[in-house]
């Protein structure tokens, strides 16, 4: 049907008047208007849409608009808070609302739609996570809405009333009824309520003919009629939002994939296994399983690609997940031997990640030469191939070209260091001596994505939610920097500023991403990522969340994370700096080093460095020679140095101690612009800090504290309004976002707007003046846990430090008696069962803290168990559950007693019955008029 909408000056067409209604509280400057499908809502160009205007109605400061459309109207729209400009502020959650006029309208009649804004929050349950896991197989039959006119004429004091809800949470044979002060709506009784009926995507319908006299109803949510016009409403369409349920509660365990120990893996944990963690997930009353990042990060060959957040590609995913045995039905017997032997001699205590990934490829190796015809040629290969070949074909020809030029920095590889489409095509083309190669990769990938869907489909069917994690870098030597490198600026690197993980800050390596050069495809390759992990996970975890809002840049020389400024961000300028009487630039942004300082530092060693380090440019002050002038480049005359045997036995402790030269600065000039500065994070612990006259000392401060806690918040907010929504919206996932760290102010305000679920861990509060969290008062928008893979586990945290763990036993167990020194069950309990008890709505633990609930799981050293050590940038990811998953389901102890844990603190578990049906299952849901309307 041909919708014409407002745009048409035939005086044929039969025409109505739609009044559109929003309860909102603006800030000055602020305005609503309503973007939608058609010319008369703008055709979705907000600057073109209906503008409303506020009136205040009792305590509430409703927006309004009206605009004629035909009888025929029917369009999608939105509600958009824009400034005077009309550009775009705040925009709702969710779905575009639908609207379809009811059947019976007449020429010249008026209808009102009332709604309310779509919360971010609202919109969750929506996601697949809810939608396709948890609340899966309880759809409700779609039943026929009552025509408007109910049957009968209206005449002029008849209105009707279309009740509209959302309820994402009812399962399979729900009712739901409407309830209120008159005969029609049951006068308060839910047996004689309004019914309404099912029309699809959670939404549900009902019509109520009322007249005139019965306007206003209520009390509690009052529905009134405005008698005082010329031409009252005919019809009210009430959209009322979702239902006000009590709030849903799960509980989830956390593990890295390479973590998990089975019966059947080779040294490492295989994709296959997620079904045994499923199942006792499910056992232990838990909707969740939450990994770290699975994509290939085979960037070195060697131990140091342990680490998961640094991906040789953000698409492939990674061999060493690769169950072999179920490659083929026909594995000869010889090869049935060798991944026996295998089996026995990667069962270790930890991770052997190199003898792991080099048999499980020899193996699967020797399994592609004897079916690779047979597999290349299946149809299910051919749609994968067709499917994923725009990052697939890519990611191939690189592993070729790295294991070719024996290195993964593209920049060696010659005429093939710069990537092109026709390139490509001659690398992967048939007919070449390497095209087996080739195939070996696509083969790889394809069977490793047939596992992951294997066990995420049975995920699904478990109703648990596989939630994955998505990295915030890629390495430098990656697959996307060698195809995309204009995303990326090659010249810095990725970190994390001095913080609870690292006083020193850190120095991921990653480079930074051009995000202006992004935005010119609306984020595509970001918008690629979020669709790929969807294809396994219905949840993830944005990882450093921070990084959307700025990131922590330091110069491609640096080794350390201490010295760097956020990107973006407003510097010191040159002229705001003379303004301020602070002139001398050089001594403020080059190391102040004295002889003094070396002489305390190093002793009567300190001749010999500055004779091999340092240039004396004026008596008794000095400066690095040019070899030396880096981070980096002292890493490399350290070890490199004809003179090195003078330090060979000390180089650590003369390597800290450079380090702390070069980074006794207080400004950082800007590399690419000399009139622009940046105050070093932490400068006031600094020499050359302390030796400026008091006037420098105290402009400093306060441009210090403008520069990191005051100029950036607005330009920070409007950059992760730039590109979190478009990352939310790539899929239907649902996210959350790991906001740990130094919280800039704009963080959770946005994260609140957008419906991102932030992480609360007890060790580090959000809250200032806090040493510890308290679970209890957690927002509801959060997953808590006691630790995370970032730091210790709960038992490492407990035993580890004598005076902290005091504090604790007082602060929150409540107690001044001595606490036990071992992190004995009963206190893990007691801090687990806090976290299951708080309002979050996921309560995530990792499995260590999980199995320390059982005396019999903690006899191997607490300290063995830590996955990371933030402060070391070349730590070995290797940690292995020291029980097998064969062996946890066969514990039914530990079950019971987690399961106990979930059901006494509300949580929803899988199978969990409410008024006798499984949850999700039949219930009466009533709406009450509890709220003007």
């Amino acid at each position: 049907m041909v919708n014409l909408g407002a745009s048409s000056g035939k005086k044929s067409l039969n025409t109505v008047t739609l009044i559109f209604k929003l309860p909102y509280y603006t800030q000055w400057g602020q305005s609503l208007l309503i973007a939608g499908s058609e010319q008369a809502l703008g055709s979705w160009n907000v600057k073109q849409g209906l503008s409303l205007s506020p009136v205040h109605q009792g305590n509430e400061l409703v927006w309004s608009g009206r605009v004629s459309v035909v009888t025929g109207f029917t369009c999608e729209y939105s509600y958009y808070v824009v400034d005077d400009h009309k550009n775009i502020l705040r925009s709702e959650s969710g779905d575009k609302r639908k609207l379809v006029l009811p059947e019976g309208i007449q020429d010249g009649d008026v209808i009102e739609i009332r709604d309310w804004w779509q919360d971010a929050s609202e919109a969750l349950f929506l996601r697949s996570a809810f939608k396709n896991v948890i609340f899966n197989g309880t759809e409700n039959a779609k039943r026929e809405l009552q025509s408007a006119s109910l049957n009968k004429s209206l005449d002029a004091e008849d209105t009707v009333v279309q009740f509209i809800i959302s309820c994402p949470r009812l399962g399979a044979g729900s009712t739901v009824v409407v309830t209120g002060s008159n005969p029609q709506l049951g006068n308060w009784r839910a047996q004689d309520g309004l019914k309404l009926n099912y029309v699809g995507d959670s939404i549900w319908k009902a019509n109520c003919l009322l007249r005139k006299s019965e306007f206003p109803f209520g009390p509690n949510r009052e529905v009134d009629l405005d008698l005082s016009s010329s031409k009252p409403s005919r019809y009210i369409l009430l959209s009322d939002g979702a239902l006000r349920e009590s709030p849903w509660r799960g509980a989830g365990v956390a593990v890295p994939m390479f973590s998990i120990r089975s019966s059947e893996d080779l040294g490492v944990g295989e994709f296959l296994d997620l079904k045994l963690l499923v199942d006792w997930a499910v056992s232990s009353g838990f909707h969740l399983v939450q990994l770290l990042p699975i994509n290939d990060t085979s960037v070195h060959g060697m131990w140091w690609d342990s680490y998961p957040y640094s991906s040789l590609s953000v698409f492939a995913l990674h061999p060493l997940y690769l169950r072999v045995q179920a490659l083929s039905d026909a594995i000869p017997g010889d090869v049935k031997d060798e991944i026996s032997q295998a089996k026995q001699q990667l069962d270790k205590k930890d991770v052997d990640y190199e003898a792991a990934l080099a048999t499980k490829l020899s193996i699967a190796r020797k399994i592609f030469k004897l079916e690779k015809d047979k597999v290349l040629n299946s149809s299910s290969f051919k749609q994968f191939l067709s499917e994923n070949e725009e990052w697939l074909k890519p990611y191939a020809a690189f592993c070729f070209l790295r294991d070719f030029f024996e290195t993964s920095d593209h920049s060696q590889w010659g005429r093939f260091s710069q990537f092109s489409k026709e390139k490509l095509d001659k690398i992967v083309s048939e007919g070449t001596l390497h095209h087996d190669v080739i195939c070996f990769h696509y083969y790889i990938q394809y069977h490793l994505h047939m596992q992951l869907s294997e066990a995420a489909a049975y995920a699904r069917k478990k109703k648990v939610i596989l939630k994955g994690d998505l990295p915030i870098g890629v390495d430098r030597n990656s697959v996307d920097t060698w195809v995309y490198p204009s995303l990326f600026r090659m010249n810095t690197a990725t970190g994390a500023p001095p913080d609870y993980f690292d006083k020193n800050g850190q120095n991921w390596g990653f480079p930074t991403y051009n995000w202006e050069e992004m935005s010119k495809d609306n984020y595509g390759w970001w918008r690629g990522r979020l669709t790929q992990m969807a294809k396994y996970f219905t949840a993830y975890r944005i990882d450093h969340i921070l990084g959307f809002f700025r990131i922590w840049e330091l110069p491609d020389h640096a080794a350390t994370g201490l010295v760097g400024k956020f990107r973006p961000s407003i510097p010191l300028s040159q002229e705001e700096l003379l303004g301020e009487g602070l002139w001398d630039f050089d001594r403020m942004s080059r190391p102040y080093i004295r002889q003094e300082m070396l002489e305390e530092k190093f002793g009567s060693f300190w001749t010999v460095i500055a004779a091999n380090f340092l240039n004396e440019y004026t008596k008794q002050c000095y400066e690095f020679k040019e070899d030396c002038n880096t981070e980096k480049k002292i890493i490399a005359k350290l070890k490199t140095s004809s003179e090195k045997s003078l330090w060979l036995e000390k180089e650590d402790s003369i390597r800290r101690g450079l380090f702390d030269l070069i980074q006794n600065i207080v400004l950082i000039r800007d590399q690419e612009d000399s009139t622009k500065f940046y105050p070093r994070f932490n400068l006031e612990d600094t020499s050359s800090f302390t030796d400026l006259d008091e006037h420098s000392k105290n402009v400093l401060r306060r441009l210090y504290y403008d520069y990191y806690f005051a100029r950036q918040e607005n330009l920070w907010r409007q950059n992760a309004l730039k590109t979190l929504p478009v990352l939310l919206n790539s899929s239907d996932m649902l996210a959350c976002g790991e906001d740990l760290g130094l919280i800039p102010a704009c963080v959770h305000p946005v994260m609140q707007e957008l419906g991102l679920i932030g992480l609360r861990i007890q060790r580090m509060p959000s809250e200032p003046n806090l040493e510890f969290g308290i679970p209890s008062q957690y927002s509801y928008m959060t997953v808590c846990a006691p630790s995370c893979h970032d730091c210790s586990t709960l038992r490492a945290w407990w035993e580890e430090d004598e005076g902290r763990r005091s504090r604790f036993y007082k602060a929150v167990v409540g107690s001044d008696d001595e606490p036990p020194s071992r992190c004995t069950p009963e206190v893990v309990h007691f801090i687990v069962q806090q976290h299951f008890d708080a309002p979050s709505m996921w309560a995530i633990f990792p499995l260590q803290d999980l199995l320390a609930l059982k005396d019999k799981y903690t006899t191997r050293p607490a300290q063995e168990e830590t996955i990371n050590d933030p402060t070391n940038p070349k730590h070995y990811w290797r940690f292995r559950v020291h029980v097998t998953l064969e062996s946890l389901l066969d514990d039914k102890d530990i079950q019971a007693t987690i399961k106990d844990l979930v059901t006494s603190s509300g949580r929803s578990f899988p199978g969990k019955k409410v008024d006798g049906a499984e949850e999700s299952g039949e219930k009466l849901a009533q709406v009450q008029l509890n709220g003007k309307a």
